[in-house]
């Protein structure tokens, strides 16, 4: 044999070894090759690991929750279809031309909303808290407490927080005639659709107290519904308006913007992050209001 015919058969072997092992290499050799574990493919579920998107947004809300002292709260349920609340249609009083009053939403999810009201209090660190816990809640405002800042309620309807009536001057109205409730609730509804954009379609009568006029004033005036509430925030713990001291699915609590002067030293931030300590501890989460109402 001569060298060319040789060096013919060396480089026809080295040249099959290389189609091997490149076959071997990228999973397209022999039948058992492909199919060992090995060299098999790891598939692919994307659908069973979260985005990178979605884990940040995890990592960054846990992260947000731990800066104010607080374990997460559990993500709320969807909004139902349909308002299980339907106004017209709770403690059987809207039938003779008044709103009905409502002190929780019919719902077995574990589930409560907050509500602050006046608007003395205009906390900037509170304001910085409900931007990064994006927590849910609703503000009844009154316009005497409001007035000296309303950008800083705007700024908390910019996170997604309702706009809605607690009177003009925050007065007793069942020590009020008919004509003078409907100026308190007509007058707020004008002011705060004019400084926010929107006719409040809720009421909450100052201090809880309200009458036949009151229902027949706040209908007259566009709102839908009294909200009144199941629990009201103190400074560390809640008060209870059942025997068993417990809340239950659906309840509506009551808080303030309050600051250090009338919560004895506590901030609205810690206060708030009390009140959400004790519904974690009852395994319940927030929910928004005007998503059931």
């Amino acid at each position: 044999m001569g060298w060319h015919a040789v060096d013919r058969r060396i480089m026809g072997a080295a040249l099959a070894g290389l189609l091997l092992v490149s076959g071997l290499a990228t999973g397209c050799g022999t039948g058992r090759a492909a199919d060992s574990p090995a060299s098999s493919p790891r598939p692919s579920t994307p659908e069973a690991r979260p985005s990178h998107t979605e884990a940040g947004a995890r990592t960054g809300t846990e992260a947000a929750y731990r800066k104010w002292g607080i374990e997460p709260l559990a993500a709320p349920p969807a909004p139902p279809a349909d308002k299980p609340a339907s106004p017209g249609a709770a403690d059987g009083t809207a039938s003779d031309g008044g709103v009905p009053a409502i002190s929780d939403i019919p719902t077995e999810e574990k589930i409560v909303f907050l509500t602050f009201d006046d608007g003395a209090e205009k906390d900037p660190e509170f304001l910085k808290m409900m931007e990064e816990l994006k927590i849910p809640f609703t503000m009844f405002l009154t316009d005497s407490a409001i007035s000296s800042d309303y950008g800083y309620f705007e700024k908390l309807q910019d996170l997604g927080a309702g706009v809605q009536n607690h009177t003009l001057t925050h007065p007793n109205l069942r020590t009020l005639g008919a004509a003078a409730q409907k100026q308190e609730i007509c007058g707020q509804q004008e002011k705060l659709k004019n400084r926010y954009g929107t006719a409040p379609r809720l009421l909450r009568p100052p201090y809880g107290n309200w009458n036949e006029d009151t229902r027949t004033a706040a209908a007259s005036c566009g709102v839908e519904a009294i909200v009144l509430w199941r629990e009201s925030m103190q400074i560390k713990n809640m008060q209870y308006q059942r025997g068993d001291q417990k809340l239950h699915p659906g309840d509506i609590v009551l808080a303030h913007f309050r600051g250090p002067s009338e919560l004895k030293g506590t901030t609205m931030t810690e206060m708030t992050a009390n009140m959400l300590r004790r519904i974690q501890e009852q395994g319940f989460t927030v929910a928004r209001l005007e998503d059931y109402l």
